[in-house]
């Protein structure tokens, strides 16, 4: 089958994207080259081979939203500093939900038959029971209320990991999950991927309660190729979904949308 038609992102900076076409679907990884401000982001701008040689390094475990001119203007709304708190929160509230609506078609269903009102069986599908959601705290709870808004029950665990003073490693000082975690498919919830060492401190801990990186699909808005190098290299299993990377990511993220900064 032919692999669909992609769309090219309009943007001041050249950029470079690859396509391959899975089980008629297609996979794609979009990369922007630029000046590096960010000194959270320690990679140097992209070029084409590079991200050629990425994209078949992750492969399908990196899953990018699919790319049009209303995704690529809430990239540009939460990237510009000239933008308002308000309308911060609203465009990141928006792109959050859809990212969301996007990670929850990687979740297992089945199909189902019902009954319409007017008698007509009706072939339809139906999520398997089992999904939760994981935000790292505190900037992943910003997506809680978006994963809330698409599954009205859904029960949500909180992770808390902060940078050691001394060490500057990732160190945990907070986990609550459901007492059934290890059964569950988890939603994990991190916006900024940057150098991507608290989301693999954060697998690590749902690790030790059981669950496996395979059930594990990181909800993201932004990520560097670093991190997202990182984060699949430490666990080729895990499934990532984000909107762009990039060789810088908007780092201001949480103390925008929190209000702090």
């Amino acid at each position: 089958m032919p692999c669909p038609s992609q769309q090219v992102a309009r943007s001041s900076s050249s950029s470079s994207s690859s396509t391959n076409c899975e089980h008629g679907t297609m996979k794609q990884v979009r990369f922007a080259s630029g000046s590096n401000s960010d000194s959270d982001s320690q990679e140097k701008p992209c070029d084409g081979p590079v991200n050629g040689r990425l994209h078949i390094e992750l492969g399908p475990q990196l899953k990018l939203l699919p790319l049009n001119d209303q995704v690529r203007e809430l990239q540009t709304i939460l990237r510009d500093k000239s933008t308002s708190r308000g309308d911060f929160v609203f465009c990141a509230d928006r792109l959050i939900r859809l990212v969301v609506e996007e990670g929850l078609n990687q979740l297992p269903f089945t199909e189902c038959v019902v009954t319409t009102p007017t008698g007509y069986k009706y072939e339809g599908v139906k999520f398997e029971r089992g999904n939760c959601g994981v935000s790292i705290m505190r900037s992943g709870e910003a997506m809680e209320q978006g994963l809330r808004d698409c599954c009205r029950s859904i029960r949500i665990g909180k992770i808390l990991i902060q940078s050691d003073e001394e060490t500057l490693k990732a160190k945990v000082y907070y986990a609550k999950f459901p007492p059934d975690i290890y059964r569950r498919k988890v939603l994990l919830m991190y916006p900024i991927l940057s150098s991507g060492n608290t989301v693999i401190e954060a697998v690590r801990v749902l690790m030790d309660h059981g669950v496996e990186p395979s059930h594990i699909i990181l909800l993201s808005l932004f990520s560097t190729p670093h991190g997202a190098k990182s984060i699949i290299e430490e666990f080729p299993d895990i499934t990532i979904l984000t909107t762009e990377v990039h060789s810088v990511s908007p780092t201001h993220f949480g103390q925008k949308y929190f209000g702090t900064d």
